[in-house]
């Protein structure tokens, strides 16, 4: 995510973009934290740390937790003592999946893995410690950045014939630079509304039917079959359906969420220039 945020730095010139990394700032030391924020004058803060190996975080839970739930609270709590505002990204992971109908901000939490758990105390130690907090839910989350299932997607096409996606989760993708710009726009309208939102690009489909669509778009020539999650056991369980209402994020800050499709083809398309 932040390096989607560096992509938007032009498009605001009255604003002064502070970009640190994990070396450089690590949330989860609270001194220097906090010294960085006494020695700047912070008015929002986009926290996009995280620990986010899913798999990982079964055998790494105390850095998980550490991470994703009590360093998120501490940072919070300095955003409400210098009077920043606090935007923080979480995930659909905070539910077990087995829903029939979108979650909203009021639907029942029930992680069904340890990154899941994480995120959820997370959320809940934020608002704890500072009621101001925007907390957004997003999901399926992909970039022209790091490692996500688009790019990898791509490179088993290029080099395989054929790949196995499964076809039992359904969801809804979210391209991180539609998500950044959403909140530059939160920023620029200046609101306090702190709480729960859900953020991901409109339309529903499956891991398969995703996985479909980066092949057509890509004019790959790898064939893509569906199969069900059970043929691809991991050390975290997934969520089978992971749809969010966003309709209170959509209202409240007047904002038109892309569909997924026309976001997939404007990601592929930068990826296939920087190739």
């Amino acid at each position: 995510m932040g390096m989607e945020f560096r992509t938007l730095v032009h498009k605001y010139p009255s604003c002064n973009f502070f970009f640190v990394s994990r070396q450089e700032l690590s949330i989860d030391d609270s001194v220097l934290v906090e010294k960085y924020f006494s020695d700047n004058k912070i008015t929002h803060c986009i926290n996009c740390a995280a620990y986010t190996t899913v798999d990982k975080a079964e055998s790494e839970k105390e850095i998980a937790f550490d991470i994703n739930g009590t360093a998120v609270g501490k940072l919070a709590a300095i955003c409400k003592k210098y009077k920043a505002q606090f935007i923080h990204f979480s995930t659909d992971y905070v539910f077990n999946g087995q829903a029939t109908e979108p979650y909203t901000d009021t639907s029942v939490t029930d992680p069904v893995n340890a990154y899941g758990a994480s995120k959820l105390l997370g959320e809940t130690e934020a608002m704890k410690n500072n009621p101001d907090s925007i907390i957004i839910r997003t999901s399926w989350v992909y970039s022209s950045f790091g490692k996500n299932f688009v790019k990898t997607m791509l490179r088993l096409m290029s080099e395989k014939e054929s790949i196995s996606v499964v076809n039992d989760q359904v969801g809804c993708p979210t391209y991180a630079n539609d998500l950044a710009s959403a909140v530059m726009q939160i920023i620029e309208q200046n609101k306090t509304a702190g709480g729960l939102y859900s953020y991901s690009n409109s339309g529903v489909i499956s891991w398969y039917e995703f996985a479909l669509a980066i092949k057509e778009i890509s004019n790959s020539t790898c064939a893509v079959s569906p199969v069900p999650s059970s043929q691809y056991p991991t050390p975290a369980k997934r969520p089978q359906y992971s749809v969010m209402d966003t309709s209170k994020f959509r209202n409240t800050f007047n904002i038109e969420i892309p569909f997924w499709r026309d976001s997939l083809k404007k990601c592929i398309a930068i990826l296939k220039r920087g190739s």
